[in-house]
């Protein structure tokens, strides 16, 4: 055999042993599990909340064929329900599932993304995230803390909430003692109630206790479960939350260590638990709604009266407008709801509540 022969054989050799190597190094890496830890504000099988993350982490699961496992923990188990923003943006969790505007302490335009008094209801909310400039806003208020935010779920329009007393004039506001977290609880304050963000396993005990004299939680779906008629016969209607959209939270490391197409098989998995967290507070709402009006008949279903749904409306105004003249970013925020809305809600009115008006 010649040089030429020789040195031509090795080289197709070599060449083989560097195919198989980078076939093998692919092969490994495509079967590389990644294991990812969130951490949720709920307590242990919360339903409908706690259902969310479930079937996200199971979606993920299956599409990637196991190579992305999510564990989840409850607030049982990591200690701090409304801690989830700091231990994702530390690492301490990759994930997290909670709620936009219970940060507003830490930083305040985060509340604008959960939603917003006399706001958009949700299919205008869900249009506005994805097709008109929310997600991107989202992603400006969150990427300087280490964090991207995904929609995870809608509860639709929230009940205005449980009260030991009936609310007759904008004077029964003064002193009120309210959980009610977000913006509403800063309208209500310029009022002179008393808002504050209580944790959900700890509500019903400081509404029994008199810590607080009403609460509002969701509805329904949820809030028959947690027993508030119990001790608070008056149940209002909402004005607050119309569209309350909880979070997935993801820590931005986490998020480029994994590979493109797991990136994009969590990200539908979290859009699509998000949908059916939509469809299944709606459905719970309904059935424990029949099952409120039939098992628990003393519980009074009220509407605010014009003269405090006057000053609200008018103590919000105020407000937004106070928040966009000290801060460009809640300026464009706001501005960008502001202008969406005036143009999906002549829509909603002509399509959705034309149809509901008809008698």
């Amino acid at each position: 055999m010649s040089l030429i022969s020789r040195t031509v054989k090795k080289a197709l050799v070599t060449m083989g042993v560097i195919a198989l190597t980078a076939t093998s190094a692919s092969s490994l890496a495509a079967e590389k599990v990644y294991r990812l830890k969130l951490a949720e504000t709920w307590g242990p099988n919360f339903p409908i909340f706690g259902d969310a993350t479930k079937n996200m982490a199971a979606m993920a699961e299956k599409m990637s064929n196991g190579r992305l496992q999510i564990r989840i923990d409850s607030a049982n188990k990591h200690k701090a329900p409304l801690g989830v923003f700091d231990m994702v943006k530390a690492g301490q969790y990759d994930m997290g599932h909670s709620a936009s505007y219970y940060w507003k302490g830490k930083v305040p335009n985060t509340l604008f993304f959960t939603t917003m008094p006399f706001g958009m209801v949700a299919s205008e909310q869900y249009a506005w995230f994805y097709h008109g400039g929310g997600m991107e806003l989202m992603e400006e208020v969150y990427s300087p803390h280490n964090l991207l935010s995904f929609p995870g779920g809608n509860t639709g329009v929230q009940m205005g909430g449980w009260f030991q007393k009936e609310i007759n004039s904008v004077a029964d506001l003064d002193g009120l003692k309210m959980r009610i977290p977000g913006f509403a609880g800063e309208v209500l304050a310029k009022l002179g109630a008393s808002p504050t963000n209580i944790a959900p396993g700890e509500l019903y005990t400081a509404l029994e206790r008199r810590t607080i004299d009403a609460l509002e939680w969701v509805g329904p779906g949820l809030d028959l479960r947690m027993g508030f008629h119990k001790i608070a016969p008056y149940y209002y209607t909402g004005w607050h939350e119309p569209a309350t959209e909880l979070q997935f939270l993801v820590n931005k490391r986490t998020w480029k260590r994994l590979p493109e197409d797991l990136q994009e098989i969590l990200r539908v998995a979290m859009r699509t638990a998000a949908y059916d967290m939509y469809v299944h507070n709606a459905h719970a709402s309904a059935e424990n709604w029949a099952t409120m009006k039939q098992e628990y008949p003393n519980i009074q279903v009220k509407n605010f009266p014009a003269e405090v749904m006057d000053a609200v409306k008018k103590a919000n105004d105020q407000l937004l407008e106070e928040h966009a003249s000290k801060d460009e970013q809640a300026k464009k925020i706001l501005a960008s709801q502001k202008e969406y809305m005036g143009k999906i809600r002549q829509w909603t009115q002509i399509s959705d509540q034309a149809y509901l008006d008809i008698k």
